[in-house]
């Protein structure tokens, strides 16, 4: 618990704003987590349709779109790249649950702190 002369240190404006900015930290957290999740369900489905399309001809035509550029290439060709942003993607994920935990952890402090009722 914090002592008084700790919370009369900050004015309530203050207080107020670093409430805001830390739950809107939170927010922005969350909301790119969401955006991850959402590009790795894409990325498995995908993954598991050109893996179905392996087995039948893995030399099929498949189009990747690499900076803004359609490129023709093979099944083949497609999975192992797809594979590999998929696993960027996981960590990029698990960094960002990681960091939210931790800013929920310091929010969650913070309004304690300053006896924030949420």
């Amino acid at each position: 618990m914090a002592s008084s002369s700790q919370q009369s240190s900050k004015s309530n404006q203050e207080i107020s704003i670093e409430f805001n900015t830390r739950r809107n930290e939170l927010q922005s957290v969350a909301q790119k987590i969401g955006e991850l999740e959402q590009d790795a369900e894409e990325h498995v489905l995908v993954t598991q349709t050109l893996e179905e399309a392996r087995k039948v001809d893995p030399a099929r035509k498949c189009f990747r779109m690499i900076g803004g550029t359609l490129a023709e290439r093979t099944v083949d060709e497609v999975l192992p790249a797809l594979n590999t942003n998929l696993t960027g993607i996981k960590q990029a994920l698990s960094q960002l649950i990681q960091a939210y935990k931790t800013k929920e952890n310091q929010f969650i402090n913070f309004q304690r702190e300053f006896n924030i009722k949420g």
